[in-house]
């Protein structure tokens, strides 16, 4: 019988197929033979306690014109193989309201990833507070007095919004910034929302920020070093940083050591780590990024390996 996999994301004609990683895993299902459905966030819903969805037939090339879709069909999720949940941020209450519908279609027979009560409990900037030792010095708080004594303490830091992505929001503090007053307030929202306060990590700057691409548990060969641009300090590509693909360094599998079996263990099939010298700054578990441009530049085929992935749990 001919596998289904579906991939709930944002409007695919608006991706880039030369940088997005849903349609390397579009393109790596249908080289098997397996029918591939998409669908967005507001085609999912439940009726009478049966989890459905409004599923298109999408068929991807490496060309121009990248994309096909078929005409809408009225699924129940139950009678899909696979359901991949890679909804980019903002992780809002919407995004939440997702993972219960997508947890329900899991116990009617889909297998979902990253599984959806993971996504719930592993937030991308919070999670790493589990792991202190592997990561830098980080408090997270709402409360300005806090933030003030923090950077303070710590000399140059990082403030960030904790449900943000590609760079939007991330604030340099420098040691005695006089704008440091009116970041926490603009990022707290006037001390009601939390953020993320980290130690800055000067290694940005000569080793980049690096996406570490780890596959149920296993990390890539190598890593995605994305450098800040010469007038920016934020490591993400969105941002213009400019990119190289390097090994692991030894430092960099001890992390994966410690951290690939706690994944592995939550259903987090597909994950992002974000390191910057010997640092864990983030653990990217909604819609990671950054394979086709390790694929391009190695002979790894991490398309191909997350597949063989989902195979290996039919």
């Amino acid at each position: 019988m001919t596998v289904k996999l579906a991939i709930l994301m944002d409007p695919i004609e608006a991706i880039d197929p030369k940088h997005d990683t849903s349609f390397l895993f579009f393109l790596a299902a249908q080289q098997r033979g397996w029918e591939t459905y998409y669908f967005q966030q507001h085609e999912l819903y439940a009726e009478e306690g049966i989890v459905k969805a409004t599923l298109r037939k999408v068929t991807v090339v490496e060309a121009d014109d990248f994309v096909q879709l078929g005409q809408d069909e009225t699924v129940r999720l139950g009678d899909v193989d696979f359901v991949l949940m890679r909804k980019d941020p903002p992780f809002n209450m919407e995004y939440i309201y997702s993972t219960y519908l997508l947890e329900l279609a899991e116990s009617q027979g889909c297998k979902v990833f990253n599984r959806p009560q993971s996504l719930r409990d592993a937030n991308e900037k919070m999670f790493t507070l589990w792991f202190p030792e592997l990561c830098p010095t980080t408090v997270v708080s709402s409360e300005k007095k806090i933030l003030k004594t923090f950077a303070e303490q710590q000399g140059d830091i990082i403030l960030k919004p904790i449900d943000g992505m590609g760079g939007q929001g991330i604030f340099l503090v420098k040691q005695h910034d006089p704008n440091l007053n009116s970041m926490i307030e603009t990022l707290t929202h006037g001390g009601k929302t939390p953020i993320m306060a980290q130690q800055y990590q000067p290694a940005i700057r000569s080793t980049g920020d690096r996406r570490i691409i780890l596959i149920n548990g296993e990390p890539s060969s190598h890593a995605l070093a994305r450098l800040p641009a010469a007038q920016d300090f934020r490591g993400n590509m969105v941002a213009n940083a400019s990119i190289d693909v390097t090994p692991l360094t030894q430092a960099e599998q001890h992390i994966c050591r410690q951290l690939g079996p706690v994944l592995k263990e939550k259903g987090l099939l597909f994950v992002g780590l974000d390191v910057i010298g010997d640092k864990v700054t983030e653990i990217n578990v909604t819609s990671p990024t950054g394979a086709q441009e390790i694929n391009r530049a190695t002979k790894c085929d991490l398309g191909n390996v997350f597949i063989d992935a989902l195979a290996e749990m039919r």
